[in-house]
């Protein structure tokens, strides 16, 4: 079909949209592709069933006019039915370039029961001649095409004989927002909750689609959303929050601003909900807002470092990353208690032979315990495609490699890099030192409730015995690094007030995934970009790691809106 764009045309607020005839929405999530960031390794231990809820499509869920019916399917958790399919007059989807190929399967078993489909995301906003076939495409935030596509639903529901796009102009404020639909699904199932509190970023990292995508200046929600947001994913059983914003401090002031209202509502809930997020390097320079992080219970923050050597980093603009030392500023952020996470990239033009140790020196020196290693892709939407798309490096059809790009070394030798690095940083024995050092000199740094025994509910309980009963099984008598792990449990178990048992959990969780999921990359299971194309037959089906994987050990020392 051939995209029709749609003109745009005076309409009443998108939330006081009253339709005439009733609708029935399926809103289908997509499955995500396996990859390093959707944890799959440590839902078995934890007994859960997916990542993070979904925000896009459970935010349209609850925009949807009063008066049309919906039903909400994650297929991480269950696939979408015949029967649910046979129910809705309208397939709703949403998703990132990560699930292009389930986001077509959903549309072909949409189409083969008749009915029509409207797609919304980053992906399609990003790439919309990925998905020739969507019948209708919401291409960029929650705005006046959601008002302008349930309007045409509202009209008819069959499906157009041409593509047919409508593409957001006057994105819907953020103040604005509803709570997405919590009550649609079970928290519980989830990993992580999630909350978005701002949509764009100020930088203009060359790699980066975002500020193409949702802006410069950072939108917001307001505080008492926010607190709103994290009272429905407490009540439900939430004990962990992701903020999925592109830049947490993209808008120092609004930062500064928001935390207050968190501490205050931390000290309601005596730190029973852990938080984090994702903000760039240039975090470390607010002194203040660190220390409000700390008594907001920030534990986590991941870091687009992408690199530790200097030019590299001023040849993608990532200059931000320049103005305090890395080191310097990680541990500032480990003396108010914040873990840190890294995103790497391999394959820059800037790479040399000694770019592999260079990475693994900085995993050793920074002691950073995830590292998301990827190897460089071009997106759509951003200064590095237009840079190498208009020299011929971007490359057409590439289903059978893991990026698009053609480097300025073999292809070959990146991926071999790649694996390197990978096996080397996600070692057990380096692994598990890193987090030996976070459990020394980060962790004591975090705030404490006041109450620690009133957490001690039965149902908590419950759910520390299972999840330590099955950690011991699968770190501890199954997996092929429990020399490693009972190493780490013994000086763990000898921390007072129970600490230590929080720290086992902590790191066994995350550190089986990691280590399980650098040997199936090391094994050519897994793709080498998280954006990749190309088809693997990795399935997680069991959480032990049955292949050693050999390495050196360590030298001394969005989804934002429609469009998420």
């Amino acid at each position: 079909m051939t995209a029709n764009p749609l003109p745009i045309e005076a309409s009443v607020p998108l939330r006081e949209f009253t339709p005439s005839n009733k609708r029935r929405i399926l809103c289908v999530f997509p499955k995500y592709s396996y990859s390093f960031g959707t944890f799959n390794h440590a839902f078995p231990l934890l007994g859960v069933k997916a990542f993070m809820p979904p925000q896009g499509i459970l935010l349209i869920c609850s925009l949807l006019p009063k008066n049309w019916e919906v039903k909400f399917v994650d297929e991480n958790i269950v696939p979408m039915t015949a029967k649910e399919l046979a129910w809705a007059d309208v397939v709703f989807t949403s998703g990132m370039h990560i699930q292009k190929r389930r986001i077509h399967d959903i549309i072909e078993r949409s189409h083969a029961a008749g009915k029509a489909v409207a797609l919304g995301g980053p992906s399609v906003s990003s790439a919309p001649e990925y998905y020739p076939t969507a019948d209708f495409l919401h291409c960029g935030e929650v705005g006046d095409s959601t008002l302008r596509l349930f309007k045409h639903l509202d009209k008819t529901v069959e499906r157009p004989p041409t593509q047919l796009t409508f593409q957001t102009v006057e994105r819907m404020p953020m103040t604005d927002f509803p709570s997405p639909a919590y009550n649609l699904i079970k928290i519980t199932d989830y990993l992580l909750g999630s909350i978005q509190y701002s949509s764009g970023c100020p930088f203009t990292c060359e790699f980066c689609d975002i500020p193409g995508l949702y802006g410069r200046n950072p939108r917001l929600k307001s505080s008492a959303q926010i607190i709103h947001e994290l009272d429905q994913l407490a009540d439900g059983g939430c004990n962990s929050v992701y903020f999925v914003d592109d830049n947490f401090i993209g808008n120092p002031r609004a930062t500064a601003e928001l935390l207050p209202s968190i501490i205050e509502w931390q000290r309601k809930r005596d730190y029973t909900v852990r938080l984090s997020c994702e903000a760039t390097l240039n975090m470390s320079g607010y002194p203040e807002t660190l220390k409000m992080m700390r008594e907001a219970f920030f534990t986590n923050v991941f870091f687009g470092i992408e690199t530790p050597e200097p030019e590299a980093l001023k040849a993608m603009r990532k200059t931000q990353n320049l103005r305090s030392p890395i080191l310097e500023a990680l541990q500032k952020f480990n003396a108010v208690g914040i873990e840190a996470a890294s995103g790497i990239i391999m394959g820059l033009d800037t790479d040399t032979d000694l770019t592999p140790q260079a990475f693994k020196d900085f995993a050793d020196v920074s002691n950073i315990p995830i590292m998301t290693v990827n190897i460089l892709y071009a997106l759509p939407k951003t200064a590095l495609y237009d840079r190498l798309k208009k020299v011929g490096r971007v490359l057409e059809n590439v289903d059978d490699r893991d990026s698009n790009i053609e480097f300025l070394i073999p292809y070959d030798e990146v991926v071999r890099r790649w694996k390197d690095v990978i096996g080397y940083v996600f070692g057990a024995e380096n692994l598990y030192a890193r987090y030996d050092f976070n459990a020394d000199f980060t962790y004591p740094n975090r705030m404490k409730p006041k109450y620690p025994l009133r957490q001690l509910t039965w149902f908590n309980i419950k759910r520390a015995i299972n999840t330590l009963a099955r950690i011991i099984w699968f770190c501890g008598i199954r997996s092929n690094y429990r020399k490693v792990f009972w190493k780490m449990f013994r000086k763990e178990i000898k921390r007072p007030q129970g600490v230590g048992i929080e720290n086992i959990f902590q790191i066994a969780l995350v550190a089986h995934h990691l280590i399980v999921y650098a040997q199936e990359c090391i094994e050519g299971k897994l793709q080498a970009s998280n954006y990749s194309a190309r088809d693997t037959d990795a399935t997680p089906t069991s959480p032990v790691a049955t292949t050693e994987i050999v390495r050196p050990t360590r030298a001394p020392s969005r989804e934002p809106a429609m469009a998420t």
